[in-house]
């Protein structure tokens, strides 16, 4: 009987989850033989950095490159193989086919556990012209290489990036810091999927502010040769709506899809995803052969359906477990949370947890709320408003989902609602959070109490809350939209058809409010409209308040017809904290 020591452990793939995998191993196990194979030229490297390389930001590409094959041995006696690809995998005999890329030469390689972590492979579509010079992804050190030699000569560069997710918001900021003009292709009515319209829609005023072309639920037809009288280095962008794009250089950010050929191949079970399915050990449906990473279906925290969570974090932890259990040690990988969070430009948008879509999808109950906090103590230097979204479970007040925008403190408030997420927190838990408070840092009741306090309003029945999306249904027959803002903000835009009396003056003149209408109160976030609320509710009137207020309205309806609105700009609402209550 082979013993841990006596054991052979291949890996197929390096990066995080595998070589991450592999470092666990190796600190379990000291004497059993750890190869990895790796088809690339690099074992360990920073992917998630790629852009940021392209841009300038980081000036060294050997800083990302976090491991060589010479460290890895010497620092932890691994045999790790470079351009060595796998050809296919012998279960009965438990047995990889290698070959060396650079020679041709192919071997056959027994092992006693497998690992794969094979990650994925970016989505090109079958868009015609779609393999014209000029035609880029981003996964690789290489792909950066041969995007760089592209338009390293290119003056006066013109780039269109096709995909409004992580990658491509990216690289077009980063495009953009290098001087190139910039257009966004995105094929949905927004960008950033995780996130909710009405808060990826801060995004896309960001991306026009910084003089970046956004064109929205209009995917590409074609990658067209210019026409007399067009020129381009790449081609000619055909978008579905017959728009066409003069593009110097394309990068194709679609999204990526798991490489799970050689798992196929072998019959092992593949989700309908198209991701490896594994057990919580890590497991394939063969007990001797685990997979990690961007290659594995895993399952989603909220809804429970398998889901495809490309992240780098996660597949750190999915490495860990596997060794774990390779060793003997029973431990599990339950699913992911989703949490994640981009920078774009001067704003930082993070998300964790189901988005409203998710849970519509999956047939969930849910409330929500938006609320608009200051990034720390409003009368310490240098506040920022923090756009804030939460989910919760109408039931239980279970924490089901955070969304937050802003350029300030986002990566903090995420990083706690994820924390709650996975201590299964209510939102009277969340509201009681202890969490580090000065005036530079937080506020006495940070955002996240903040965003906690207003939904226990709703679970209490102390507030009725009408979204964004639900006012163009109203009948004003029935309803009637009451402003109590100041006039001075009032005077800055507001909703149509609305009426404006102030909350000071509102006790004052309640006589002039029907009461054969509903009233839908608005102010600028929601919290003096909820004040509002609690005054005409005791006097008897039928009442609901507009989640997120005029701020929150303003910036999903302006996303929502796609067109560029001037009072007031998204530079007013995110330049100053003070006007926000």
């Amino acid at each position: 009987m082979t013993t841990l020591d006596q054991k052979r452990i291949v890996i197929v793939g390096g990066v995080a989850g595998g070589a991450g995998a592999a470092a666990r191993l190796r600190r379990l196990c000291e004497h059993c033989e750890i190869i990895i194979l790796e088809r690339g030229p690099h074992v360990s490297f920073a992917n998630c950095g790629l852009p940021y390389l392209i841009g300038g930001e980081i000036e060294d590409q050997e800083s990302l490159l976090l491991h060589s094959p010479a460290s890895l041995r010497a620092q932890l006696n691994l045999d790790v193989r470079i351009r060595s690809e796998v050809r296919c995998i012998r279960r009965k005999d438990q047995i990889v086919t290698v070959t060396e890329l650079d020679t041709g030469r192919e071997y056959e390689l027994p092992y006693d556990a497998l690992i794969l972590a094979t990650g994925a492979a970016p989505v090109r579509p079958s868009i015609p012209g779609i393999g014209r010079p000029g035609h880029f992804t981003l996964r690789t050190i290489p792909d950066t290489e041969h995007l760089e030699a592209w338009i390293k000569d290119c003056w006066y560069c013109r780039a269109v990036v096709v995909g409004g997710g992580y990658v491509g918001l990216e690289i077009a900021e980063q495009f953009e810091r290098r001087g190139l003009q910039v257009a966004v292709v995105e094929g949905l009515p927004q960008v950033m999927a995780p996130l909710d319209p009405e808060m990826a829609a801060w995004l896309h005023d960001e991306l026009r502010e910084n003089a970046i072309d956004l064109y929205l639920n209009d995917p590409v037809a074609a990658f067209e040769e210019p026409r007399p009288g067009e020129t381009a280095l790449a081609s000619i962008v055909v978008l579905k709506s017959g728009r066409r794009i003069e593009a110097d250089v394309v990068v194709l950010g679609l999204g990526v899809r798991p490489e799970s050929h050689l798992a196929r191949e072998a019959g092992l079970e593949i989700g309908t995803l198209g991701g490896i399915r594994v057990n919580q050990h890590l497991q394939t449906s063969d007990p001797r052969i685990w997979a990690v990473g961007d290659v594995i279906e895993v399952r989603d925290l909220v809804t429970g359906a398998w889901g495809f969570l490309p992240l780098a974090g996660p597949a750190n932890r999915q490495g860990r477990v596997a060794a774990d259990n390779i060793c003997g040690r029973a431990t599990t990988y339950d699913g992911s949370w989703g949490t994640s969070i981009l920078r774009l430009f001067r704003l930082s948008a993070g998300c964790t947890g189901a988005n409203e879509k998710t849970l519509r999808k999956a047939k969930i109950p849910f409330h929500q709320t938006h609320l608009h906090s200051n990034s720390h103590a409003g009368y310490y230097p240098g506040p920022e408003p923090i756009a804030i979204k939460i989910l919760f479970s109408p039931g239980s007040g279970k924490l089901l989902g955070a969304q937050a925008v802003g350029r300030s403190g986002v990566d903090k408030r995420i990083d706690v609602f994820a924390t709650a997420l996975k201590g299964g927190l209510t939102i009277d838990e969340i509201v009681d959070l202890e969490l580090a408070y000065a005036p530079p840092f937080g506020a006495a009741k940070d955002p996240v109490n903040m965003a906690g306090m207003a939904a226990q309003s709703v679970l209490a029945g102390d507030v009725h809350l009408l979204h964004w999306n639900d006012l163009a249904g109203l009948d004003p027959a029935k309803s009637l939209l009451l402003d109590v803002r100041r006039a001075d903000e009032r005077a800055r835009g507001f909703i149509p058809g609305s009426i404006h009396i102030p909350l000071n003056e509102l006790r004052f003149r309640i006589f002039e409010l029907p009461r054969d209408r509903e009233i839908i109160l608005t102010c600028q976030t929601g919290q003096r409209s909820y004040f509002a609320f609690r005054v005409l509710t005791h006097h008897g009137f039928r009442v609901r308040n507009l989640a997120g207020g005029y701020r929150t309205w303003k910036i999903a309806a302006r996303s929502a017809s796609d067109s560029a609105a001037e009072d007031p700009t998204s530079a007013d609402i995110f330049s100053s904290a003070s006007a926000a209550y």
